[in-house]
């Protein structure tokens, strides 16, 4: 095979033909639930992605203006990189005890496993 052709493989079915195409449901279903931040009950994951520690923290339930001040404000106080999805704060590194401190500051709660 000489390197500059691209193969044109078509395996599947047509969805013309009757079939339906499946579509997975949500990991996690957003609420649109309010909650100020002392009725929070948020606990912590920790994922590997591509070799790296990622702090995830929530679920958060507050409006879209708020967590991205938030969000904002906990990335320039720990000096890391992160991003809001799906109502979950994710954070590069290992950060679950600096966390914990910052977020309880601002009034936030955690499950007691954690």
């Amino acid at each position: 095979m000489s390197r500059g052709k691209k193969l044109d493989l078509f395996i599947g079915a047509d969805i013309e033909d009757g079939w339906a195409k499946v579509e997975s449901p949500r990991k996690t279903a957003v609420s649109d639930e309010i909650l100020q931040p002392s009725k929070h009950f948020l606990f912590f994951k920790k994922e590997k992605r591509r070799g790296k520690t990622v702090t995830l923290v929530g679920e958060f339930h507050i409006l879209q203006n708020d967590s991205e001040a938030l969000l904002k404000a906990l990335k320039k106080k720990l000096g890391c990189g992160g991003t809001f999805k799906d109502g979950w704060m994710e954070f590069q590194g290992e950060l679950r005890d600096k966390l914990r401190e910052l977020l309880i500051s601002e009034s936030f709660r955690f499950k007691n496993t954690h």
